[in-house]
């Protein structure tokens, strides 16, 4: 049999450690760690230490355990769970495991395989990633009955997933859980994928009570760690199903340029390549062959996007193979054994090795010289293959990933999620849903959702695909998503109504939409560090607010808030804006704590559990706070400028009440020189009190990677009555009381040096403009000047905020008033 190339060749062992292992003739229980239990059984004793494609290392450091082995029972005891198991073939009467530290007042208790009284397992689960949600508008398939009952005023109001299964995930409020990996296929040493042996339990428990962050880190080493990503990923792509040619396309790129709308993938859906085929043919959805009345010279467009900063990645569908009129066909007929004269289409098929070598080496190689940099698998033919249990999209997202690195790259591409494991394939296309507030509203909570199987890499097409409606603040509304989710992709179809472009939309919709780009665009030091914390520390970079505060109740009632990397909490704005007021609400959970809104500086308090609150935003401003402390490196806006460099000019935002610190991550942006030191490491730390805060950095690493010299320029947000600056070095200082900023533009200087600066006063923003924001507010309120000014009057006359908030429960204003004034009063 024919071997795969050694770049596919990955070195796995699959073996444990031996001192972890319980065995007796038909069953082996392997102790991966003090909470993650192994339980394998086989008739005929024989069990499976190769690499699957869920798992692949079993060897971790030795836990501690204790065994006790009786002639009918066998009990297996770590500080987190105790396994009995009589010994008899695995199920519900034979093997259970207790969990400790009881996290529930029943379901405490796995039972193999039992799925009765309701499925406990999934009342806890906290549910995992789908693989598409192609036609779907939000939680519902397009068509489905569920759909029209359960629509209110065009938005979701259920708790559950409708017809997208989200499946079991590897979190669990009852602090257990587990998967089955009896039928995934194992990877021999040279690479290559074999199916399973049938009638082999091999399941997998988890005992992770509600450290959830535990729970996929041991994941993450126990199936492969999230792959680094290249930088140019992270920043705005702009894709559409449209016939672009080479003059169109440049012509738009160019008008974003002009209009300072910065951009760092460009996307080429198949219309690149020959569509219009003959009909003896098929379809045209596979295709290989650029269609040269569009791009008469590819390489000639190729380099020019490369030259303006942009990367390329082309879509495909392969599942039709290659047939006779593509370019390719003579090369991969011959290579497959199918005379070039018949006409015969080289079927497509993944599980052949002499297949998948040609493939590589006739249809994607030439394009990546030619200037391609990743692809797009654009797969939608299901997971049947010519052998069971191969799924060919997991075959072309592992092949593809390892293919590209052969010459130094980073492995990237986008694809669909192929189950288990996935995480080691960035990144996530989740498919074509329709454009409506239902499927806005549905996105937040799947995007993060997906770190409990460790899937953290979502890219969905921004402002949503197909049908719907055309609505300005749904387009606002699911860009500031995008720009605050793992990958920014814009993409709709090819319907002439419903492009993305800003300029398409009326005033001051256009200008927010730029905004918001170039808001995601500034972000990249700070996201660009969440890929490498992911990569490195093996946490997910989106993630529930459950993870952080698991036994807090209402961190789990509102499931579109998130964590975006260590620093913000994001409660994205997914409902129409209100009439009157202009602000968009939504209900939230404020953690425990002193938070301060990214925008405006304004310090919420969480008191010492946590408080429900109403957020509310006007529809230029995103549902974001940032923790206590908070450190968030941005790069310098350059106009007209799209490039993705470490910045000369680095801005860093710092929030009040509490003590914190930050590492940032800058390299090359891609390869793997990091690997070998060619980084640096620059180490960001505030310690705090209400009268005084210290702000340090120290830059440490290679720093070849960096401008020779930089820019310091920190945004101390929410700061309130400074007194007193204490720097090391020059610098020019504003405060901005609408923001509650300090700004310090410090000297440019070498870009090794450290920096130290200490303030002194009363740090913390407090409400005394509460009025002028009051007058602010109702002055752009499409309402009753009478009522308006009733609510001055209340605020005026006050002796205090409890008999502002008394006055105002009294007056009868519009409940999206009160709503407002009362977020703006208690903070």
């Amino acid at each position: 049999m024919k071997k795969l190339d050694e770049r596919f060749r990955l070195g796995l062992d699959g073996r444990c450690r031996p001192d972890c292992v319980v065995m007796g003739d038909k069953y082996r229980f392997t102790v991966i760690t003090s909470r993650m239990l192994r339980m394998e059984y086989s008739e005929d004793g024989e069990f499976e230490d190769r690499p699957t494609q869920v798992v692949w290392n079993r060897s971790f450091e030795h836990p501690e355990f204790t065994v006790k082995d009786q002639p009918d029972c066998l009990e297996i005891d770590t500080e987190y769970f105790h396994m009995v198991y009589d010994k008899k073939e695995f199920g519900p009467n034979h093997l259970y495991i207790d969990i400790k530290y009881a996290f529930t007042n029943y379901g405490g208790r796995w039972y193999y395989g039992r799925t009765d009284y309701g499925d406990p397992l999934r009342e806890h689960n906290l549910k995992g990633t789908a693989r598409t949600l192609d036609r779907c508008d939000g939680e519902w398939f397009a068509g489905s009955n569920r759909l029209e009952r359960m629509r209110t005023n065009g938005t979701s109001t259920n708790r559950c997933d409708g017809d997208v299964d989200l499946g079991r995930g590897l979190c669990d409020t009852s602090g257990r859980t587990f998967f089955e990996d009896g039928a995934s296929p194992v990877l021999d040493k040279d690479g290559w994928v074999h199916p399973r042996r049938n009638g082999c339990i091999d399941t997998y428990f988890f005992g992770y009570g509600r450290d959830y962050f535990g729970a996929i880190h041991d994941f993450y080493r126990l199936s492969g760690a999230v792959p680094m990503l290249p930088k140019y990923v992270l920043g705005n792509w702009w894709s559409r199903y449209w016939k672009y040619t080479e003059e169109s396309y440049m012509e738009l790129l160019t008008r974003f340029q002009e209009m300072d709308i910065p951009f760092s993938v460009v996307v080429m859906d198949m219309d690149w390549h020959l569509v219009d085929i003959p009909e003896r043919y098929g379809k045209g959805w596979t295709g290989y062959t650029w269609n040269r009345d569009f791009f008469p010279e590819p390489k000639r467009f190729l380099d020019w996007l490369h030259h303006n900063n942009y990367r390329i990645t082309l879509n495909l569908h392969p599942a039709d193979g290659v047939r006779a009129f593509e370019e390719q066909y003579s090369q991969m007929a011959e290579a497959m054994g199918v005379d070039p004269d018949s006409g015969f289409p080289v079927r497509f098929d993944f599980t052949n090795i002499e297949f998948i070598e040609a493939y590589f080496k006739y249809l994607h190689h030439p394009e990546e010289e030619r200037g391609v940099d990743f692809w797009w698998m654009d797969w939608q033919q299901g997971n049947v293959s010519a052998v069971d249990g191969l799924d060919p999209l997991w075959m072309l997202n592992h092949y593809h990933h390892y293919d590209l690195k052969r010459a130094g790259k980073r492995g990237v591409m986008l694809s669909r999620y192929s189950g288990l494991g996935s995480h080691r394939y960035p990144m996530g296309f989740s498919g074509d849903v329709h454009v409506t507030w239902n499927a806005l509203n549905y996105q937040p909570y799947f995007t993060a959702t997906a770190a409990n199987v460790g899937y953290t890499w979502w890219s969905h097409d921004i402002g949503g695909h197909m049908n719907g409606i055309k609505d300005n603040e749904l387009y606002i509304r699911w860009l500031q998503l995008g720009a605050l989710s793992p990958i920014n992709r814009l993409h709709s179809n090819c319907n002439p109504f419903c492009g993305k472009e800003p300029w398409r939309y009326p005033k001051p919709y256009d200008e927010i939409a730029a905004d918001v780009l170039r808001l995601r665009h500034r972000l990249l030091p700070y996201i660009y560090t969440m890929n490498y914390q992911c990569h490195s520390q093996m946490v997910p970079v989106v993630v529930p607010v459950y993870y952080h505060y698991p036994m807090e109740p209402d961190s789990y009632r509102y499931r579109n808030e998130y964590f975006f990397g260590t620093e913000l909490l994001v409660q994205p704005m997914v409902h129409p804006t209100d009439k009157e007021t202009g602000y968009t609400t939504e209900r939230t959970w404020i953690p425990a704590g002193i938070w301060t809104d990214f925008y405006d500086g304004s310090v919420y308090r969480g008191g010492a559990k946590g408080v429900c609150k109403v957020l509310n935003r006007p529809i230029d401003r995103q549902g974001i706070l940032a923790k206590a402390g908070a450190i968030v490196p941005m790069a310098e806006h350059r106009p007209g400028d799209n490039g993705i460099e470490n910045p000369e000019t680095l801005e860093i935002y710092i929030f009040p009440g509490g003590d914190n610190s930050y590492d940032l991550f800058e390299d090359g942006g891609e390869g793997f020189d990091y690997e070998k030191g060619v980084c640096v490491h620059t180490h960001m730390e505030l310690t705090w009190s209400d009268h005084r805060a210290l702000f340090t950095l120290k830059p440490r690493g290679d720093m070849s990677v960096l401008p020779k010299s930089r820019r310091y320029v920190l945004h101390f947000r929410g700061f309130g009555n400074v007194e007193e600056i204490v720097a090391g070095e020059g610098y020019e200082g504003r405060y901005d009381r609408h923001t509650h900023t300090l700004t310090l533009r410090m000297e440019e200087k070498a870009s090794d040096r450290e920096l130290c600066v200490e303030l002194k006063g009363n740090l913390l923003a407090d409400n005394r403009d509460l009025n002028e924001r009051v007058f602010a507010f109702l002055d752009q309120v499409q309402g009753s000047a009478v009522l308006k000014n009733d609510v001055m009057n209340c605020f005026g006359n006050a002796s205090g905020i409890d008999e502002i908030v008394s006055g105002l429960v009294g007056l009868e204003i519009p409940e999206s008033w009160r709503n407002v004034l009362m977020e703006m009063t208690v903070r």
